[in-house]
């Protein structure tokens, strides 16, 4: 039951849910998350966490740099996250992923963080 909880926990906030959004567009970096939703790292970092923990996010480490991407590897949870994302308005992240495409410009001209 507590497993289950955790996954509507982290289902049931905006931060969390435009983190989601963004990582449906691919694997992402912590540094560019915290670029994209102009927030601090520790902020940032809480709420990956958070995501984590309810399994919907896994990170691979490189480096100095973690990278997150959605956790595709429970059924259950991969489906809840699809019709989650799927009710987001477009509108409603239009901004967060406009800079997520200048972060990623900048990011492959200077090649930081790479994968």
């Amino acid at each position: 039951m507590q497993e289950l909880l955790n996954v509507f926990k982290a289902l049931s906030d905006e931060t969390r849910l435009r983190i989601l959004k963004i990582a449906e567009k691919g694997e992402i970096c912590v540094c560019d998350l915290v670029s994209v939703l102009d927030m601090s790292q520790p902020k940032i970092s809480f709420h990956l966490n958070t995501l984590k923990e309810a399994g919907l996010l896994k990170d691979r480490k490189q480096g100095k740099w973690v990278h997150y991407s959605i956790n595709d590897s429970d059924m259950f949870r991969r489906f809840l996250v699809l019709s989650v994302l799927e009710k987001i308005p477009g509108e409603a992240v239009k901004k967060n992923l406009a800079r997520l495409r200048t972060v990623m410009n900048i990011k492959n001209k200077n090649r930081c963080c790479e994968k």
